[in-house]
């Protein structure tokens, strides 16, 4: 059942994306709704909507950019609880400092192993 509500989350988040980008008037670009998830996903988590979507999809909540904007409060959120007012510039970036480092090691390694035209 967990891995079923993962893939109804995950799909419905990307979902709505690919509708936004097809079927609005205006030229929405995959970035314009790359910054918007991880914004609106940064929003809901400030304001407590998104932890229990979190809970209902698992990973299909947290793997999409959604959850990367989630990720980034919560860890803004957990610094200031600690830190004071300074922990709010670098909590989100402590808090997703693994995905970074993860997205930027396997980049260089598929343009090592595929050797990109540009």
């Amino acid at each position: 059942m967990t891995i079923l509500m993962a893939f109804l989350v995950g799909g419905a988040l990307c979902l709505v994306g690919q509708l936004i980008m097809d079927l609005t008037p205006y030229d929405i670009t995959p970035g314009h709704v790359l910054v918007g998830y991880v914004t609106l996903g940064a929003v809901a988590s400030a304001i407590g909507l998104y932890q229990p979507l979190v809970n209902l999809g698992g990973a299909g909540a947290t793997i999409p950019l959604s959850g990367f904007g989630h990720t980034l409060a919560q860890g803004v959120m957990d610094s200031v609880k600690v830190n004071g007012l300074l922990g709010a510039f670098g909590g989100g970036v402590e808090a997703t400092s693994v995905g970074i480092a993860a997205a930027v090691v396997f980049g260089y390694m598929m343009a090592v192993m595929f050797n990109p035209q540009g």
